[in-house]
């Protein structure tokens, strides 16, 4: 089972990786540009390892467990998004991160 566990949190880290990337070659005159951007297609590769990561995981853990748990890349990434892209990060971010993480506690008890 430890191996699905392995697989989802890779997966997470994946996805997060990619929604960086995206953001990152978000920047770009037009869509056009955006779409051909190296940050853009390896966001996108990422995303893709993500989804395949998670299917593995699929096959031993319960997705009321799995997709609930891939809520933490929404809090990572507002917190890399403060860090890297100087994107607001104030009380109402801080709560809500708190409630997602502690979901993801409460989900993942035995």
């Amino acid at each position: 089972m430890t191996i699905y566990y392995v697989a989802l949190g890779i997966g997470i880290l994946a996805g997060i990786g990619g929604q960086i990337l995206l953001k990152a070659g978000a920047d770009a005159p037009d869509f056009v540009s955006q779409l051909l951007r190296p940050s853009t297609i390896a966001g996108l590769a990422l995303y893709g390892s993500a989804a395949f990561l998670y299917i593995v995981a699929l096959r031993k853990i319960p997705v009321s467990v799995a997709f609930p748990s891939v809520s933490l890349s929404y809090a990572i990434v507002a917190v890399a998004g403060h860090f890297l892209f100087g994107e607001p990060f104030g009380i109402k971010q801080i709560g809500g991160i708190a409630l997602i993480v502690g979901g993801v506690v409460l989900i993942n008890q035995s």
